[in-house]
């Protein structure tokens, strides 16, 4: 990168050969400097893929579930001096090419935390980009749901493709979310709340085909539900500590 930041491509993977090699050839080569892949445990040939395209990979002998593969994303890239952390799935899901969008605000130093809004342009778009629309209906209500819950107003709180500069991953307690998919709604919720990190939404397109992965109907009511439940605790927690603060200041 021009100032010399060291960008590293996180990928959580599981189940991903088909579609992880068409994932890293659209990856921007001049946007980042290392890609690193975790395997949860996958039963197809994900790692041999990965291993032959060179990317650095870490292999989890059994499954821990897709917030216990960002931890080990993440300590896997700062342990190796990465200044700006993405997240990208692997399963082509989201457009590769959009790298460099994600990261130019950090890189500026604009932003501590970016990701990526299917919703940002026009909230019908992910429909017309293949979203389907028990999807689409779960994001809108979740998302509006939180944003009332936390005094914000962003149009997407979902996205699986997002970046972080190392201060914000050194200052977050990522270690202590769940192993589960609420994984991303704990960090967002925390971030939010902390009011000392710079958080900026940046346009990206849907894309959604028969390989890319889906949550079913209970699993994603399942992950409305539990989004909910931790901005609620975030936002009460928060308010206690306003009071505490109050009360000291007395």
């Amino acid at each position: 990168m021009p100032d010399g930041s060291k960008v590293t491509v996180t990928m959580p993977a599981y189940k991903a050969a088909r579609t992880l090699e068409k994932t890293v050839h659209d990856l921007p080569r001049e946007s980042f400097d290392d890609i690193i892949l975790v395997d949860d445990a996958s039963p197809d040939n994900t790692v041999e893929v990965a291993q032959r395209l060179g990317i650095h990979t870490i292999e989890h002998a059994e499954n821990r579930g897709y917030g216990g593969n960002q931890k080990t994303c993440y300590d896997a890239a700062l342990a190796r001096g990465a200044d700006v952390v993405v997240l990208l799935h692997p399963d082509y899901q989201y457009d590769p090419k959009m790298l460099t969008d994600l990261v130019t605000p950090i890189i500026s130093g604009e932003a501590d935390f970016t990701f990526g809004s299917r919703f940002r342009s026009n909230s019908r778009d992910p429909l017309k980009g293949g979203m389907p629309l028990y999807r689409w209906i779960g994001n809108r209500v979740t998302t509006f749901t939180e944003n009332l819950i936390l005094g914000t107003s962003f149009t997407e709180m979902h996205s699986g493709f997002k970046a972080y500069n190392r201060y914000f991953l050194e200052n977050i307690p990522y270690h202590g979310y769940s192993d589960g998919f609420v994984f991303d709604s704990q960090m967002l919720v925390d971030a939010v709340l902390a009011r000392r990190f710079r958080i900026r939404e940046v346009a990206i397109p849907t894309r959604y085909t028969e390989e890319s992965s889906s949550a079913s109907i209970y699993d994603s009511l399942k992950y409305v539900i539990l989004t909910v439940v931790c901005a609620l605790r975030g936002r009460f927690r928060r308010q206690a500590q306003d009071r505490a603060g109050q009360g000291l200041e007395r």
